[in-house]
């Protein structure tokens, strides 16, 4: 395992962060055979949020933080202020409902690492920023950032956190992968995969922030199990989205070409997938959601994985030649 460092807070964050949205109290002992597994293998950050679930995510991770005694050894990433379906919930009241949720479901004292889960960019940054101060202050949080929030709206926070003497955001949690997004899965969501999006990759590259990303794996669009020709065959929530999301003709002339330099370097094609998020010129810790020891360990093995400058572009388009080192 890699690790890196993140403002504000005092422990080593594993490259890989296992997600943990396929757990659940109805399947518990799979659950902690999971949880279990990930840290065996060296991940001590686990992502967490406080809509999965209705809140049965956080209550079976922080059972499982105290029954093993590790909250000392773990970076425990919560998420608040998600819309929904009545109204965008970005204000300091919903902030400290959430965070006050949050806590007493995992029966901790702070949250290593909050993110705000969405943006509402007609809310003032501000208080926003005043808020999560506040929480920080007071101990609820060590370290505080966002998910889903453009990066010119961050640039903006931080701007007047500065300003005002106040702690800014230290990391985001946008969508990264090889595979372009042509449709956002979910409402709100921000990515910055595919040339549209180069600035906002140059700014993180600037600022060198913590990019916690998401889907660095499209959804399991890099399983193989998804080509031009079944998409309407697959009936599942989780399939359909992929489809929806990541089903192009660009992304999937980037999987035939996944699977070329796959066959060369004797790696699955996910790995190598995961070795293009994991070679970018960015401060990234990559969301993953594996569902077994094995797939964690698949993982794990691509963080040794080298791609040239010359493989990325010709893996994301760029380049046509398949003359990697120039």
């Amino acid at each position: 395992m890699q690790y890196g460092h993140v403002p504000g807070i005092d422990k080593p964050v594993s490259r890989l962060v296992q997600g943990t949205m396929m757990i659940s109290t109805r399947e518990l002992q799979e659950s902690f055979d999971l949880l279990d597994a990930a840290y065996e293998l060296g991940c001590n950050t686990f992502d967490t949020a406080h809509v999965y679930g209705g809140g049965d995510n956080e209550r079976i991770v922080g059972r499982w933080v105290h029954e093993r005694n590790l909250r000392d050894k773990l970076v425990i990433i919560g998420k608040g202020a998600h819309h929904n379906q009545d109204r965008k919930r970005v204000t300091p009241c919903d902030i400290a409902s959430d965070l006050s949720d949050s806590l007493a479901r995992f029966r901790f004292s702070y949250i290593d690492l909050y993110l705000l889960h969405r943006d509402d960019p007609s809310v003032p940054v501000g208080p926003v920023i005043e808020a999560l101060n506040e929480h920080r202050a007071a101990g609820r949080i060590h370290a505080f950032g966002v998910s889903n929030w453009t990066h010119q709206r961050i640039e903006e926070a931080n701007e007047y956190a500065v300003k005002h003497d106040l702690l800014p955001f230290v990391a985001s949690s946008p969508n990264f992968s090889l595979a372009e997004q042509v449709k956002e899965p979910w409402p709100d969501c921000i990515t910055i995969s595919g040339p549209r999006n180069a600035e906002a990759r140059e700014w993180y590259q600037l600022h060198h922030m913590p990019l916690f990303t998401w889907s660095s794996l499209a959804g399991g669009f890099w399983s193989g199990r998804f080509s031009p020709h079944n998409l309407d065959t697959f009936e599942s929530y989780s399939d359909k989205l992929v489809v929806q999301s990541y089903a192009s003709p660009g992304n999937f002339e980037r999987l035939e070409r996944v699977s070329a330099l796959a066959h060369e370097k004797h790696l699955s094609i996910p790995q190598v997938a995961l070795a293009y998020v994991m070679n970018q010129p960015l401060n990234i810790f990559a969301l993953v959601g594996c569902r077994s020891r094995e797939e964690f360990l698949a993982n794990a093995e691509v963080l040794d994985t080298k791609l040239t400058p010359g493989q990325l572009a010709w893996l994301d388009l760029r380049k046509e030649s398949h003359d990697y080192d120039s």
